[in-house]
């Protein structure tokens, strides 16, 4: 089998670490290059010391990697900058970006929610979303692959399906979402302090969180038409780990039992997705440190609604898990090499 050379492009950041985590044991891949500007210099072990005994290339900054040795690259770097340096690398790269720089095809949404120019337009045609299980056959032929969202990959997941079945009203959607403080990043905030977060829950982005068109766009891809959510994402006092409660309306005599029927028929052959059983509700704790997304059916007791649920690992499904997924569909390797692992629990 061939050696797959990987870089990984801020590696001192929790996707980065969490990339990491997945790749030192995938049987494919040799990791070449780590960067992480303020810490160059520096082994990998000082940043994250679990790292400790791993024979891996200290970080350097991004002008220091020599991308003629290197296959494929995760960008694990904030929004607004990764347009550019994706930009300036060499065309025969394979990249997976974390970052929602390519996740919106309209430039004029992007420049609304991001609040600048996308600087980098005609990658952005390039692109193609990367919701494994609904855009496989792209991401088979693609070169740049624009990572989902955490949220609109647990939004997605449920809706999809029942959208194009004609189950579910599309004018009438709810997603009530959660997630760990590790979805915040971890440069220093004042809102991610332990005296800011625990003991307590808050909604945040209120009507303005930048998932929402994200979520949009693919639902409204799915369908044919144009579709708005109501979505609120709140964060809990938790490190990762995501719930999306979302609320429907029932369409055409449609039951809950036939929206679980769907979802369970769409993804009977997927690895990563799982319907759970009749009553039972998803847990967080239940696909930590995993690739996998839970869904839950319930019947609600307003007449002609029902409620879904699913849950991930924001850090996995939701970030980094599925970019090492999609990394495996660009490549024809088994999509569960690196990511076949069970949850941390308790």
């Amino acid at each position: 089998m061939d050696t797959i050379r990987v870089a990984i492009l801020g590696a001192s950041g929790y996707t980065g670490a969490e990339l990491l985590r997945l790749l030192v044991r995938h049987p494919r891949v040799r990791i070449v290059a780590l960067t992480a500007d303020r810490k160059a210099g520096e082994g990998i072990e000082t940043v994250f010391p679990q790292f400790l005994g791993y024979d891996l290339p200290k970080l350097v900054t991004i002008k220091e990697v020599d991308f003629s040795g290197v296959d494929a690259v995760f960008c694990a770097l904030p929004h607004g900058t990764t347009q550019e340096v994706i930009a300036g690398l060499p065309t025969h790269l394979k990249v997976i970006d974390l970052s929602a720089d390519f996740r919106l095809t309209s430039l004029e949404d992007y420049a609304k929610w991001y609040g600048h120019e996308h600087r980098a337009p005609e990658l952005q045609k390039e692109a193609v979303y990367g919701l494994t299980e609904v855009y496989r056959d792209q991401v088979k032929q693609a070169r740049l692959v624009a990572n989902p969202g955490c949220y609109p990959t647990s939004a997605q997941l449920p809706l999809i399906p029942l959208l194009q079945a004609g189950q579910i009203d599309p004018d009438d959607i709810v997603i009530d979402a959660k997630s760990g403080v590790s979805g915040a990043g971890r440069a220093a905030k004042e809102g991610s302090l332990f005296c800011e977060v625990t003991e307590g829950v808050h909604a945040y982005g209120v009507a303005s969180h930048r998932h929402g068109p994200e979520i949009e766009q693919i639902l409204s891809e799915a369908t044919g038409q144009p579709i708005m959510v109501n979505f609120t994402p709140h964060l809990m006092p938790m490190s990762r780990g995501m719930l999306s409660s979302i609320y429907v309306k029932l369409k055409d005599g449609a039951t809950a039992e036939d929206l679980r029927a769907t979802l369970v028929k769409r993804y009977a052959d997927e690895a990563f997705v799982k319907v759970v059983p009749q009553g039972v509700s998803p847990q967080t704790r239940h696909v930590r440190g995993t690739n996998l997304a839970h869904i839950g059916v319930f019947a609600d007791r307003l007449k002609g609604r029902a409620m879904l649920f699913c849950t991930i690992d924001n850090l996995m499904k939701g970030a980094s898990g599925q970019a090492v997924q999609n990394f495996n569909v660009m490549y024809g390797i088994p999509e569960t090499v690196g990511l076949d692992q069970l949850a941390m629990f308790p």
